[in-house]
């Protein structure tokens, strides 16, 4: 499953940053939003708490000059020897109602979240994120006038998720965001059809509960299903172009999967194309490239060395071949080498596709970074995708769904009306009974213009 995870969130972190609000605590109450007006001590008695244990499960308060602002977001543990076993909760107990409303259009919205939220590997730290980033979409969406009932629980690699289902709050849940394992999958999957009750699996699991089970919604696309989508939108794109596939002599590539499909796909469409080497000789290399079709030029592997040596022997050709047009075909993972090699993405009007994608220089990329670090006093960690805008992306998409539809959410192209920050959403049903797999694709345009585009399929 961790190999799936890795390929899915490409998982390169550029630059790690330690989650210090979570460093001393692995349980708490809830997340506190600070008011106007509040001090340390004023929240600690609110909670029953010692000022001493609110500030060993918010280490920041410690730091010298730190200020308790509004809208910060503070962890509220439980005070000592009240630690229960199963759950944390992030919104205070509710008062039993005798007549409770079953129509969620009608009443708060309540969102369950189990994954691993701790600070001991990195599942947990980027779990953290994606948790925060639910927060946040929950605090847009309460602006607009949704009301959220919001409990989490810290379920790691190895718990027993039943154990977790057990906590009455579970069976409360409209949507219970999770799990991040496969093996949590299966029980928390009966337990979804006992209750009515919606699951998101955000990331890359096996999960094949989601063929037979209509409460399911499994937001990653297989590797298969990925590139047969893929393939699909480029014979669309560029039905009147000749393709040119460039060896790039990368024996550990595993894009021959890719490459191989889109090849036999285009030989049973009668449509021709050419092979050619980045060690090909400047005579043989120009053979490859049609003086009469624009040309697109695919790449057999998707590593940063290869594609430098690809960019090097395309800038000799167009140097030698004015007028001859070519465009380059790329993959998710020269998203990571975009800052390097910009120009180059520019000059050869790139294409890549994705799941996602965050532009840089979006005034929504901009104020969601801004109001992550007033938050939480820290910046998203510099992974592929974002992961806390990955969690309000998926949390306000179906939050606002459930709002609108209630039980017959389908999570359908263009029945939100979302505009995403990064990650877009567009799920489709599995066979007559089953759950729900999301289809959407991107292609990232890099325009000779000097402006990024996304094209949403």
């Amino acid at each position: 499953m961790k190999a799936l995870l890795r390929y899915f969130l490409l998982c390169v972190v550029l630059a790690f940053a330690t989650d210090t609000a979570l460093a001393q605590t692995k349980t708490w109450r809830e997340m506190h939003k600070v008011k106007r007006k509040e001090t340390v001590f004023g929240i600690a008695r609110d909670y029953g708490l010692t000022v001493e244990e609110l500030i060993k499960a918010n280490p920041d308060m410690n730091q010298p000059g730190y200020e308790l602002k509004k809208g910060d977001y503070i962890f509220i543990p439980y005070p000592s020897g009240k630690v229960p076993v199963t759950s944390q909760s992030t919104a205070k107990p509710q008062p039993s109602q005798p007549q409770a409303v079953k129509d969620m259009r009608q009443r708060e919205i309540r969102v369950g979240v189990m994954l691993p939220l701790h600070s001991e590997n990195g599942d947990g730290t980027r779990m953290v994120e994606y948790y925060r980033g639910v927060l946040m979409a929950c605090d847009s969406l309460r602006q607009t006038g949704i009301s959220i009932d919001v409990h989490a629980w810290n379920v790691p690699e190895h718990a027993d998720i039943r154990k977790t289902l057990k906590d009455n709050a579970a069976s409360r849940c409209d949507l219970i965001i999770g799990p991040l394992y496969s093996t949590q999958v299966k029980a928390l999957s009966d337990f979804a059809t006992e209750h009515g009750i919606k699951v998101l699996i955000p990331f890359s699991i096996n999960a094949p509960e989601v063929n037979s089970n209509p409460n399911l919604f499994q937001v990653y696309q297989s590797p298969t299903d990925f590139n047969e989508a893929v393939i699909g939108k480029y014979l669309e794109k560029f039905a009147g172009y000749h393709t040119v596939f460039i060896d790039c002599n990368d024996t550990t590539s595993k894009k021959g999967i890719f490459t191989f499909g889109l090849r036999k796909r285009m030989e049973a469409m009668g449509r021709s194309y050419s092979i050619t080497n980045v060690k090909s000789s400047e005579a043989y290399f120009s053979k490859a490239f049609s003086r009469t079709k624009p040309n697109v030029v695919i790449l057999n592997t998707g590593r940063s060395p290869e594609l430098n040596v690809a960019f090097a022997k395309l800038n000799n050709f167009t140097m030698n071949n004015a007028g001859v047009s070519v465009t380059l075909f790329g993959y998710t993972e020269w998203m990571m080498y975009t800052k390097y090699n910009l120009d180059n993405y520019y000059k050869y009007n790139v294409y890549i596709p994705a799941t996602f994608y965050t532009n840089p220089l979006s005034s929504k990329t901009a104020r969601i970074e801004q109001k992550y670090r007033w938050n939480f006093h820290a910046d998203m960690l510099q992974a592929l995708p974002r992961f806390a805008i990955t969690g309000f992306d998926q949390a306000y998409f179906f939050i606002k769904g459930l709002h609108m539809y209630g039980s017959k959410f389908t999570g359908a192209t263009g029945t939100v009306g979302y505009t995403p920050i990064q990650t877009p959403l567009r799920f489709e049903r599995q066979g007559a009974a089953g759950g729900y797999k999301n289809h959407s694709i991107l292609f990232v345009h890099y325009t000779p213009g000097h402006r990024t585009e996304t094209l949403y399929y």
